[in-house]
């Protein structure tokens, strides 16, 4: 494998993106490759949440809205999510109960902004896709592999995650650093020490990339290997990708599956809403490019949410050795305790190569800085951290003896038919 790209999008869990996998494997003819041969999904069980605002339990439903009203994963709130009794407890075995109550008080929040949002229930959280709505990603999910226990690597928000994924780690940090804070060797420092080349393709207009909160990023020739996404598709067209890519999408341009922050009744409050049919398009193109191009025969592309976005989720957060023993060191007042032993939600994510095993469901637990160690080991770095020391290499996706997908795939296109009307999310 010569070419890496990792691809991550914004604020969606596995059972509300691919909660209906299932369902939608046996109605396609697809099997489910794996030990054992189930998917670990729940949209339509016995998983519900308690609303405080109308007395009862909520369960999940099909979204009839392709836009969603914010929610927020950060660090405290993420603990809610998963023991809204004791948040500070927050462990594997928590009960997943605080999604709609949490959805509530966000809902709250936000009229004290002059934002106000159409669910005033909570039950948005628990609203799921399935593979009419996300077409393109349940067929790629479904034709190459995906885990079902795949989570994002801390309790917390964006910052945070991408952390770990440049790092594995963190260094303390629940919320976001600034610029230049972060010290820890990154994974481009250590392609940089091998001479492995590297690039990161920005979505944002400024070239914006999350590397800037590393000191690394301001030593000579890092930030001229942060280039446009324009150059993306330039250098997949053109089989010129270097062996390590990775996009950083944009969060203000409606491509990111961010939920919004959007009053249609008082529009010139927050964002536009954000469609998740778009951000899937935008997606897409991604993927599509390199399966197009001359680079597909030894490339693979990691897809992933970056974190669970406060939608539900039935499955319990992984223990996980703290990266390196660091405590939270930005907790304020208002914040639970806590350290960096468990994981977030488990997020929506596929393994997409040639060399992908066809149908393939990996059981394994794991976080996604389990890339840095699939990196690591194929071209002989050290890891990082005790966390991406602790993941497995991925090679179980993989079957690099019979190459499955020699020929690419023809997916179809994203489904752009969705409503966005809050009203039915």
């Amino acid at each position: 494998m010569n070419h890496v790209v990792m691809l991550i999008q914004e604020n969606r869990s596995f059972d509300h993106y691919f909660g209906q996998m299932t369902a939608y494997r046996t109605a396609n003819g697809y099997p489910i490759n794996g030990s054992p041969a189930t998917i670990e999904d729940e949209s339509v069980g016995s998983f519900s949440n308690f609303s405080q605002a109308t007395g009862a339990n909520i369960v999940p439903y099909h979204s009839g809205s392709v836009c969603t009203e914010d929610l927020t994963p950060a660090w405290t709130e993420t603990h809610k999510n998963f023991d809204w009794e004791n948040p500070a407890a927050a462990s594997s075995s928590s009960p997943m109960d605080g999604f709609v109550q949490l959805a509530v008080q966000v809902s709250q929040y936000a009229a004290t902004l002059g934002i106000n949002m159409a669910d005033q229930d909570g039950h948005r959280v628990m609203g799921y896709f399935d593979g009419n709505d996300l077409n393109y990603y349940y067929y790629m999910a479904s034709n190459f592999a995906i885990g079902d226990h795949f989570f994002s690597p801390v309790p917390s928000y964006s910052p945070a995650q991408r952390g770990y994924l440049f790092a594995a780690t963190s260094q303390g940090y629940v919320h976001d650093p600034g610029p230049g804070k972060l010290t820890a060797k990154t994974i481009w420092q250590e392609l940089d020490s091998a001479s492995v080349s590297w690039k990161i393709y920005s979505e944002e207009p400024d070239l914006y990339t999350y590397l800037q909160e590393f000191a690394y990023y301001n030593q000579s020739g890092v930030s001229a290997k942060v280039v446009s996404i324009d150059q993306f598709f330039t250098d997949a067209a053109a089989g010129t990708l270097p062996a390590v890519s990775y996009i950083e999408t944009g969060l203000n341009d409606g491509l990111s599956e961010h939920t919004s922050n959007f009053d249609p009744a008082n529009p010139q409050q927050g964002e536009p809403p954000i469609n998740v049919q778009v951000g899937a398009q935008y997606a897409s193109k991604i993927i599509n490019s390199v399966m197009q191009g001359p680079s597909w025969t030894d490339s693979v592309i990691f897809f992933a949410h970056d974190e669970g976005g406060g939608f539900f989720d039935h499955v319990p957060p992984l223990s996980v050795p703290s990266p390196d023993g660091i405590k939270p060191v930005d907790l304020t007042s208002s914040d639970v305790s806590g350290d960096f032993t468990i994981t977030g939600s488990r997020v929506p994510n596929m393994v997409i190569s040639p060399f992908a095993k066809k149908n393939f469901v990996s059981h394994t637990p794991m976080d996604y800085t389990a890339y840095l160690r699939f990196i690591e080991t194929r071209w002989g770095l050290p890891t990082l951290t005790a966390r991406d020391a602790a993941m497995p290499d991925m090679t179980e996706f993989f079957d690099f003896t019979n190459k499955p997908w020699a020929t690419a795939p023809s997916p179809p296109a994203q489904n752009m038919s969705g409503a966005c009307d809050f009203s039915k999310q």
